[in-house]
């Protein structure tokens, strides 16, 4: 399986930034790159980026309810993202756990609800800088490995993202080793847990992945791919980080 990277923009871009994402399909279509390519732009703009993308790369959303419908003023379901052209969700985001308080089981129980809608599940784990000094890295990422991802995940319905929460948006990044540890440990926890299907699940790196260090994290062994927080946004910054993918994951 080619590795992934994926763009997340957060809650960044209005339709003015659509260009972006038009820029980004001219790269993939003039030199396709060796990985699959996805963005995902705020929900206001799903619709609109999955119209720019026509199939040249892959859209998706930031979040999704647990349920199909209902009164949950401001939510969006999965179905509704699939709806709108999207073919991928990210769910259990560090900041979604840490400013909206959810926990492993709403993480897990809103990864089922994108596999009800025929999306890709992007289930991130990590752990806090607190956690680390402390020795409980490999420990949080397994338990977290454990708990936010569903029975019966397999490669074509799931994704792990690993982002240490001290690495996001700080321009910090973990060492080589550091990251080949964790993903080796999360890599033993799929297939303990999902046995051969174990082995297929690409686990993305993610927190401040950048142009400059693309190429020596995407070659690291179990790295799947990467999901892209800032270098996302501008489309030539982006293009470095996916034509420095030159390998199956």
């Amino acid at each position: 399986m080619r590795q992934l990277i994926a763009g997340n923009w957060k809650m960044n871009g209005t339709s003015a930034s659509l260009a972006e994402i038009e820029s980004v399909c001219e790269m993939v279509a003039a030199r396709p790159p060796g990985c699959e390519v996805l963005i995902c732009p705020p929900a206001t703009l799903i619709a609109q980026a999955a119209g720019k993308a026509k199939g040249r790369i892959a859209i998706g959303g930031q979040n999704c309810h647990s349920e199909i419908s209902g009164a949950f003023t401001g939510d969006i379901s999965a179905e509704m993202l699939k709806d709108a052209g999207a073919s991928a969700v990210i769910v259990g985001h560090s900041e979604r756990r840490q400013y909206h308080g959810e926990t492993d089981a709403i993480v897990g129980a809103k990864a089922k609800a994108a596999w009800r809608a025929g999306l890709t599940a992007i289930v991130c784990i990590g752990e806090t800088e607190q956690q680390r000094m402390e020795g409980h890295a490999l420990n949080t990422c397994g338990r977290q490995v454990n708990d936010s991802v569903p029975d019966g995940a397999t490669a074509a319905t799931t994704v792990v993202a690993y982002e240490p929460v001290w690495a996001i948006g700080t321009g910090r990044t973990p060492t080589i080793s550091e990251i080949a540890e964790v993903h080796d440990h999360i890599r033993a926890c799929l297939t303990k847990r999902f046995g051969t299907a174990g082995n297929s699940i690409r686990i993305l790196y993610g927190g401040s992945m950048k142009p400059a260090n693309a190429a020596e994290i995407l070659a690291i062994g179990n790295v799947g791919g990467g999901l892209i927080g800032g270098a996302s946004l501008k489309a030539l910054d982006f293009a470095a980080i996916f034509n420095a993918s030159s390998r199956n994951s």
